[in-house]
């Protein structure tokens, strides 16, 4: 895992010829709320690290922070953000770079990122699926085409992870 700044995190877009998903005009959506409760937030987020990136790389681009001040467990995030050996603030490298094998690394990191209330991209190499979430509590995921959203509806349908 390498953390990226914000110049990078473009970068690592622009040498895809690659924009935010949410720039991407005809791109196909669909809206999925976070759970009313908040210990099945590690779902969806596992969910997507595991799901999306067809073990390729992934770069979990954090944008929005500092809007519900009082959900934000900080000592939580940089204590993660150290055991990695980047002592960096949030705003000076908001990017997460994650190998193949990181998955489990990714699902942690959005999982702390979507229960402090910021915003951000997932954005996969591979390109099927890409998601931004809110601090609004919804995560919107984009796909070039409609039937690479079919297992976004089938595994976490309009209401989010099963119970259990």
């Amino acid at each position: 895992m390498r953390f990226y700044t914000e110049d990078e995190c473009k970068k690592w877009l622009s040498d895809r010829e690659r924009q935010k998903p949410d720039d991407v005009a005809d791109a196909r959506i669909e809206i999925i709320d976070y759970p009313p409760e908040p210990y099945r937030i590690f779902y969806i987020a596992h969910w997507i690290a595991t799901a999306l990136m067809y073990r390729m790389p992934a770069l979990l681009w954090i944008t929005e922070w500092g809007i519900w001040p009082s959900s934000e467990n900080w000592h939580l995030y940089y204590k993660m953000r150290q055991t990695y050996g980047d002592p960096r603030l949030l705003h000076e490298a908001p990017g997460h770079f994650f190998l193949e094998h990181e998955a489990e690394d990714l699902a942690s990191f959005l999982q702390i990122a979507m229960l402090n209330g910021w915003g951000g991209y997932v954005l996969t190499q591979a390109n099927y699926v890409n998601a931004f979430f809110s601090h609004d509590e919804y995560i919107k995921f984009f796909a070039t085409h409609d039937e690479n959203l079919a297992s976004v509806r089938e595994d976490l349908g309009k209401t989010g992870p099963p119970s259990g």
